[in-house]
């Protein structure tokens, strides 16, 4: 199994190349520089990995949510090289990314899930949210993503979670104050990696999940992408 995966949706920018379960990666936090450094780095992993584009069997992306600019070059880049290809595209939640760097070995072998609140600073004064379960090297989505102000996120059910992301930055830090007492753990610095997303993409692309390149839709989130700076205001907290 080989796939390429581009992770573009927040400040960083990343690049990886999965083969056969070892992952290859470029990660670099360069915000306005991910149009000028995916497709060189994609070119440089594949040539590092010894690997052809036509021995690829499918394109990974990121599919947001995130900022928009950033998930619609992603989306855009993964779409063109698999059209050019003829190879199909998994796209895989950024908040899904983000939430598996919280598996570290003692969670991978972990006889139980491990809860991960995922966070990104999604501006004007809100943060793009996801509940995930993690066990194994898997993870899943405890409900849907969401867009919110930090104050109006639900409370958490027991303690023990794990929180990663911008999100946890965000707002003066509202979120984690706000759910102190359930936090077992907080990286606010966390950003989702494209080896993430070729991990699980690649689980998905097992269980059939690969689709037409056509058919990837971006997950903004936000339906009014850009607001006015009145609008802006009476977001901000």
């Amino acid at each position: 199994m080989r796939l390429l995966a581009f992770e573009t949706a927040t400040e960083a920018c990343s690049v990886a190349v999965w083969a056969d379960g070892q992952v290859l990666e470029r990660f670099e936090i360069a915000p306005r520089r991910h149009a000028e450094l995916a497709l060189p780095w994609a070119e440089a992993l594949l040539a590092e990995a010894g690997l052809a584009r036509a021995q690829l069997d499918a394109i990974a992306v990121s599919r947001g949510p995130g900022a928009f600019t950033g998930v619609r070059l992603g989306i855009g880049v993964a779409q063109g090289i698999a059209l050019a290809l003829d190879r199909p595209v998994v796209a895989v939640s950024t908040l899904a990314a983000l939430a598996a760097s919280a598996s570290g070995p003692a969670q991978a072998a972990a006889a139980h899930d491990i809860r991960v609140l995922a966070a990104i600073d999604a501006r004007m004064g809100e943060v793009y949210l996801g509940r995930f379960a993690l066990r194994a090297g898997e993870v899943a989505g405890l409900g849907p993503e969401s867009v919110l102000r930090p104050d109006a996120v639900e409370p958490l059910e027991g303690a023990g979670w794990l929180a990663v992301g911008t999100g946890f930055a965000a707002a003066g830090g509202v979120l984690q104050a706000r759910f102190a007492g359930a936090l077992a753990g907080v990286d606010a610095q966390a950003l989702p990696h494209a080896g993430a997303v070729a991990r699980l993409a690649a689980a998905a692309f097992a269980r059939g999940e690969a689709v037409a390149p056509e058919r990837i839709e971006p997950a903004y989130l936000r339906d009014n992408v850009a607001l006015t700076l009145a609008e802006q205001r009476r977001r901000a907290p």
